[in-house]
């Protein structure tokens, strides 16, 4: 079957970058940064982004425009007996799909309550009672909550849409409504946000440089783990998009736009998030909120400083909440397409009907996040997965293509259709930089895990949800690697022509 291209090289941009930005750069960047030295971790940031976000951008642009195939047969292609890497890779994807579209259906919930402020004043134990339906414990199911159940159901629905209409008319049309409006939006709650009283106080406390934390290795590895995570490299994402690109594609200035547009999202919300906290911070006589990241910043103390404006509070609830809901979808159409690309490649079958049958397994799966311990189970298995399933996965990727097959191949290939060359750099940083640091930072999570459990959890949900999902990720990968190809012919035709 003839593979789908993007429309435009902007086409390509938008859904690149719309993959990049998702939830955690709203709230994860703005607390990593106020934590590991303010204006100072901008330095260990930014010189993350030049030596393991971009390389591994190229390298995985190069990887998917070169190949033209998903993940899986991309792998296979370069050394059959490394296929079972891609299926890893995929079935980390299929993970963080059925937990993520939970959080994309709290924030579409989240846009109607912002009608009304419906949340009122005690907005933790709304989130946490009224809304989640906490239970005591992540063995404690207590039944589905129906109102999450319908918005994640819709979020479904979206995204079956966009990836049924292809990846020209479905999710290069979709990222070309969803970034531009997902920026004014920003830009619209950020200017409200820097106008609040307190709001330069609170720039002050995100941006104030404290160069000595440049010293702390951890620093650096928060900002490489930063970049890391929030670009969508390791699971394939990356891989599959670049593989619909036309034949004379840029890849090198590709990868720096996004890159560069991804990090400028996240300092956009940095400032648009401590804005407003340091509103909060002001109104509560100087002493900082206790939730500055994560699901709490955004569903329990936004809110809480959302009541508290004295202008536009439903205004700037429903653009915030908005504004979530779109990172989220689009984000999360590029997660399920590594699903819908790979399973169309291994079982030869056409891509609507992959789309139906994979929508409504992962929506089956994907319920079982939107019970009442559905907050306990997606915070441990999103632990394990980013902090050992991705980590790992790049670390393993990286010592596949940079030290046994020939990264050279690879610049041979970009190179002639890129605007400039990227020299030794590129070839440095795959092969020793960052593997080094994720190798690092996988023996200092293993480390961590066994001194000091995650969550303060019993062993038990760790194992059940966190260990045991990790390990079932690899069997998967291992078991889908050794299956057969429904189209073996057209798999050697291509790998021939390559």
């Amino acid at each position: 079957m003839k593979r789908e291209t993007w429309g435009s090289r902007a086409g390509f941009i938008l859904a690149a970058v719309g993959s990049a930005i998702g939830l955690g750069n709203i709230w994860r960047f703005p607390y990593m940064a106020f934590e590991n030295g303010g204006g100072a971790f901008l330095i260990p940031y930014f010189f993350a982004l030049v030596t393991a976000g971009i390389p591994i951008l190229i390298l995985e642009f190069s990887l998917g425009h070169k190949m033209k195939g998903s993940a899986p047969f991309t792998f296979a292609k370069l050394n059959r007996k490394w296929e079972w890497l891609g299926w890893w890779q995929v079935f980390i994807s299929f993970v963080i799909a059925v937990y993520y579209v939970v959080i994309v259906g709290w924030a579409i919930s989240y846009v109607g309550y912002s009608f009304t402020l419906a949340w009122g004043d005690k907005t933790v134990a709304f989130f946490t009672g009224d809304f989640l339906g906490l239970t005591d414990s992540p063995f404690h199911l207590g039944g589905f909550r129906w109102g999450i159940v319908a918005a994640t159901l819709f979020a479904w629905l979206v995204s079956f849409v966009v990836l049924y209409a292809g990846v020209k008319s479905g999710i290069e049309k979709a990222n070309k409504i969803f970034m531009p409006l997902l920026i004014v939006i920003l830009l619209i709650v950020m200017v409200r946000g820097v106008t609040l009283p307190g709001a330069a106080d609170g720039l002050e406390r995100l941006f104030r440089p404290d160069f000595s934390k440049m010293l702390s290795g951890r620093v650096w590895i928060a900002a490489y783990g930063q970049i890391f995570f929030s670009l969508s490299i390791a699971f394939a994402i990356m891989l599959t998009y670049a593989s619909y690109l036309p034949e004379k594609s840029d890849i090198v200035n590709n990868a720096f736009m996004t890159g560069l547009l991804n990090c400028g999202f996240s300092i956009l919300s940095g400032i648009t998030v401590f804005s407003i906290i340091g509103f909060m911070t002001q109104q509560a006589g100087g002493q900082l909120p206790e939730k500055l990241s994560g699901v709490f910043l955004a569903f329990a103390t936004i809110p809480q400083a959302i009541n508290q404006l004295p202008t536009m509070s439903v205004l700037v609830g429903v653009l915030f909440f908005l504004s979530l809901t779109f990172a989220g979808l689009s984000s999360f159409i590029s997660i399920n397409e590594v699903l819908v690309s790979s399973f169309a490649d291994k079982l030869n079958l056409p891509r609507k009907k992959v789309v139906v049958g994979y929508t409504l397994i992962a929506g089956l799966v994907s319920l079982v996040f939107t019970t009442g311990a559905g907050l306990y189970i997606l915070d441990i298995v999103d632990h394990w997965v980013n902090n050992f399933g991705v980590v790992l996965s790049g670390l393993t990727e990286l010592i596949f293509i940079g030290w046994i097959c020939k990264l050279i191949t690879l610049r041979e290939h970009f190179e002639p259709v890129s605007d400039f060359k990227v020299g030794m750099w590129w070839e440095l940083t795959v092969k020793f930089v960052t593997p080094f640091v994720l190798a690092v930072t996988a023996v200092q999570g293993f480390i961590q895990e066994f001194t000091s459990p995650y969550g303060g959890y019993q062993l038990g949900p760790l194992i059940a949800y966190g260990w045991a999902v990790v390990l079932l990720i690899v069997i998967l990968g291992v078991v889908f690697g050794k299956t057969k190809w429904a189209d073996p012919g057209a798999f050697a035709t291509s790998k021939a022509q390559s």
